[in-house]
């Protein structure tokens, strides 16, 4: 198996990671249960993750990370957004 399927397929792996709790935010419209810190942070590093890639200029690195970053960026805006509903 080669190092970029590898990659690849890792990438995907953990890209899909956070999809399941934005759903299920998105589904019962409130976010109470998830610490704004972990997406943010996460958002974070994986930004960093991408600005790395550019830098080596590896395309597996950059695309797979693509999808998680909109995935934790919209999971701390939703915090934020539903940070009123407490019920």
């Amino acid at each position: 198996m080669s190092p970029t399927l590898v990659g690849l397929v890792a990438g995907a792996l953990t890209g899909m990671a956070a999809i399941p709790q934005l759903a299920k935010t998105l589904r019962t419209r409130h976010a109470r249960d998830i610490s704004v810190w972990q997406p943010l942070l996460l958002s974070t590093g994986i930004a960093l993750w991408i600005v790395y890639g550019m830098l080596i200029h590896n395309l597996p690195l950059i695309l797979t990370n693509i999808i998680p970053l909109v995935c934790n960026i919209l999971l701390t805006g939703l915090k934020f957004h539903y940070r009123d509903n407490a019920a």
